[in-house]
């Protein structure tokens, strides 16, 4: 996997979110305690539902995927700043940046399409519940799940292999906390066009798309949701929803504000920030708004590690 350089370039330089060496120790703080709740948090949801029958229904099983997706975002971009950060080594290998650009781009892609299937899946729950075992029934669970397996990874690999095209023709210094695609493509000093072209299609398609499907599925809950009589059931109906929209709206916005801004001038500092919030903060976030909140996934819990249940 040699990429098409007029000079050989082995080594990227990761610049973090600071270079100011007092803030390290609290950077380092941060991250590892963010990665430690995300992972474990994310564990107790998998446990949770894989250890309860009564759990074993499209929108768990999509939640559990996305609870195992969320911790493999995670661990492609954290476990690598706190151990430069720990070694005081900012460096990272061009293999190294390539192999962690093709699987962030792989799981956050799955993250974006299990929430708007999530999105879907309760759109069918809440305006067709008599018929949402037969529609969301397991055939179709296993196929959304594939074809977003196969999507994203195809998607990924296109990515990399015009990636792998692109000249560097100096030591680069990214100035980021891992290496992002359209971080990436500013630095390369060869024609980027169709790299940038690729790029924003993509984000269209693949962004787009399911953020487009995501609000038509929920202008449907929210119309079913009018029709309610109890307002006890109205108030419940509507927080789960502005919970679940909550997220979404941050890693969508901030995910996509990303790679879209690009192309105007915009601060590397302000777009780190950004990619901190849809690659650390959202993951972390997912176990209390999506399951601990739930009392299904409670009782499960309580089940799991032997706690009676009331």
């Amino acid at each position: 996997m040699q990429p098409n350089n007029d000079t050989w370039i082995s080594e990227f330089f990761l610049l973090g979110l600071s270079e100011e060496p007092e803030l390290q120790p609290l950077i380092f703080g941060l991250f590892l305690s963010m990665y430690l709740i995300t992972v474990f948090g994310n564990l107790l949801i998998i446990l949770a539902v894989s250890s309860d029958s009564h759990l074993h229904t499209p929108m768990y099983f999509f939640l559990t995927n996305l609870s195992f997706v969320d911790i493999c975002v995670t661990s492609t971009t954290i476990p690598n700043i706190v151990i430069n950060i720990q070694t005081q080594s900012k460096v990272i290998t061009y293999a190294g940046c390539i192999t962690q650009m093709y699987f962030f781009i792989i799981f956050s892609g799955m993250d974006i399409y299990l929430l708007s299937v999530m999105a879907y899946d309760r759109f069918v729950a809440i305006c067709h519940p008599l018929q949402y075992m037969v529609i969301m029934n397991p055939q179709l669970c296993g196929l959304l799940l594939l074809v977003s397996c196969i999507a994203n990874i195809l998607h990924s690999l296109l990515q990399i292999s015009i990636m792998l095209q692109l000249s560097f023709c100096k030591e680069v210094e990214i100035s980021h906390f891992f290496c992002e695609l359209n971080h990436m493509i500013q630095l390369a000093c060869s024609d980027t066009f169709l790299n940038n072209m690729v790029m924003y299609s993509a984000a269209l398609l693949m962004g787009g798309g399911p953020f487009a499907g995501i609000l038509y599925s929920y202008s449907k809950i929210v119309s079913s949701i009018l029709g309610i009589s109890s307002a006890q059931g109205k108030y419940k109906a509507f927080s789960i929803c502005a919970s679940h929209l909550s997220v979404v709206s941050l890693f969508f916005c901030s995910g996509l504000g990303v790679y879209l801004s690009s192309a105007a001038p915009q601060s590397s500092h302000t777009s780190a920030v950004a990619s901190v919030m849809y690659t650390v903060v959202t993951p972390m976030l997912n176990p209390f708004i999506y399951s601990l909140r739930n009392r299904d996934i409670k009782r499960a819990l309580k089940r799991f590690f032997g706690v009676p249940v009331m």
